[in-house]
């Protein structure tokens, strides 16, 4: 029997919650995040179609030391890495059962000795695993006359470890006074 997927309303709150105001900002995010990042590890993203998923894994993979150009897993479904870590980047935007999960391999993936991030995770929530961090990634657009676009980042920690990974987070990002974001002392490239 082929099991449609139901989308889980996900909350718009977190215990960390950054905005964004343009693409390389999403970036230095993810990259201050993956700087961080020192074991296996998962990553579920959701978000509103163009918010900048894959921008923040990006980011995410220049902490992790990835070389070369990330895409978009949209039509392959699984894209993999090699940096400190293995990253393994999975898109369940086009799946419609979860089936097709089988088909990926993806429980090995989630046991495994790499970073998973996987963008629209909540298609399929029963194939998470007990703990992981959840980033939702919301479009807001200014009203009035502000017509300013920026992204919301919401972090939700799913059990201790990644509770400490976010305090960990918290307590070596800052922004400075011109808005660029900072890791332990050291500023994060813009590119």
């Amino acid at each position: 029997m082929k099991t449609k997927w139901k989308k889980r309303e996900t909350m718009k709150t977190g215990k960390v919650l950054i905005s964004t105001t343009e693409e390389k900002e999403t970036m230095v995010v993810g990259e201050a995040l993956g700087f961080i990042i020192k074991e296996p590890l998962v990553i579920a993203i959701d978000g509103d179609l163009g918010a900048g998923k894959t921008t923040l894994v990006r980011g995410a993979a220049l902490g992790l030391e990835v070389e070369g150009k990330i895409r978009s897993p949209t039509f392959n479904l699984l894209r993999v890495y090699r940096g400190r870590l293995p990253v393994y980047h999975f898109d369940f935007y086009r799946l419609e059962v979860e089936e097709e999960l089988f088909d990926l391999g993806l429980e090995e993936y989630l046991e495994g000795q790499g970073v998973v991030f996987i963008e629209w995770a909540n298609k399929f929530p029963s194939f998470l695993p007990g703990e992981y961090l959840e980033v939702y990634l919301e479009r807001v657009c200014g009203e009035g006359g502000n017509r300013q676009e920026w992204r919301n980042l919401y972090f939700n920690p799913r059990g201790d470890y990644y509770e400490r990974l976010l305090d960990i987070f918290l307590e070596n990002t800052c922004y400075d006074f011109q808005g660029r974001i900072n890791y332990r002392g050291r500023d994060i490239k813009e590119e």
